[in-house]
């Protein structure tokens, strides 16, 4: 608790969770200033639709920048950072959508082929934005309906504006099968991995040969790729009950605030507050209040779209037409 009351304290709210309506997506909401996200990667697609402010992430080589209306969309697996592109920070609401529901999206409403995914990194779209945050209102609210509804469509209208097939994995080179060779190591041995010149002897190579067909593959170097890679695992563990101190131990950190640190700042939330959320969808009946709730109530009123000229009607999911379905995102290819 003493880490969210230091978010607290700085401006800085964070709410990291699951709806139960919603299997196989990941739910994020967060007003960051200081927050600084280290390299990582996910499992699932990131879609961070931006309310305030600036979010810059390094991505692909380059630093990218999402300001309000616009969205960051990160492919699985795919390398990234994330940190304020100004003093005042950033505000912003992400859905976490499973490679499997993409895909089964994909399959129904588009015409990609192979494995989709997004092309560029960040999309200046507005509505798709918009209902980025009520798929997020509708979870908060309980309307199970609203939110699959509103998912799908999200999903569907960023595929369509930017998205497409993505490679094909490349024929392993030598130093490619190295590295695919020193992680399979590292996960074998992740609560006592090797140094990176024990690492490379076993392997065949030197440190530096190893350092660079590694940087190559996996887009980091090895330690920062062992870090992801715990901090997904305590995810798997915390999920399934076990305590932050027993999962801490279990992926190799040396105690409960080492992983602390790491976890907060790869997932954005302390794992104990993490794993409060995650628990509340199992068990409904013990809900534990935490200190962003007054705030995450606040912020649903903040994410409607305001009546302007040019906007007269903000969509709404109550109101976004009578099939649930803006105009340009029919339900099948044929539309």
């Amino acid at each position: 608790m003493a880490q969210n009351e230091g978010m607290a304290r700085s401006g800085e709210r964070a709410r990291h969770w699951r709806y139960e309506e919603l299997p196989g997506v990941d739910l994020l909401r967060a007003r960051y200033i200081h927050k600084t996200f280290v390299r990582h990667t996910h499992e699932n697609f990131v879609i961070a639709a931006i309310a305030d402010g600036v979010e810059v992430f390094h991505h692909g080589g380059a630093d990218q920048y999402a300001g309000p209306g616009s969205l960051a969309l990160v492919n699985p697996d795919t390398p990234h950072t994330g940190r304020a592109g100004g003093p005042e920070g950033w505000r912003y609401g992400a859905v976490y959508p499973s490679p499997d529901l993409v895909a089964e999206i994909a399959a129904e409403t588009t015409a990609i082929r192979g494995t989709p995914g997004f092309t560029s990194p960040v999309l200046d779209d507005p509505y798709a934005a918009r209902l980025v945050h009520q798929v997020l209102r509708a979870a908060d609210e309980g309307n199970a309906l609203a939110a699959d509804t509103l998912l799908r469509v999200a999903v569907t209208r960023l595929l369509r504006l930017n998205g497409g097939s993505l490679p094909q994995r490349a024929p392993r080179t030598a130093g490619a099968r190295v590295a695919a060779r020193a992680r399979a190591l590292l996960e074998a041995r992740m609560t006592e991995p090797p140094s990176l010149e024990r690492l490379a002897a076993d392997l065949g190579t030197s440190p530096f040969a190893l350092l660079r067909a590694f940087r190559a593959a996996y887009g980091m170097p090895p330690h920062t790729w062992l870090t992801d890679a715990r901090v997904r695992r305590a995810r798997n563990l915390l999920d399934s009950g076990t305590t932050p101190a027993e999962a801490a131990l279990a992926v190799g950190f040396t105690d409960q605030p080492h992983l602390n640190r790491h976890f907060t700042r790869i997932v954005g939330v302390p794992p104990g507050a993490y794993q409060r959320e995650r628990k509340n969808v199992q068990d409904p009946q013990e809900r534990l209040p935490l200190p962003s709730g007054a705030w995450q109530n606040r912020q649903l009123t903040q994410t409607r779209a305001p009546r302007t000229a040019e906007n007269p009607t903000p969509p709404s999911y109550e109101t976004l037409s009578e099939s649930g379905l803006p105009s340009d995102c029919p339900v099948s290819p044929s539309g």
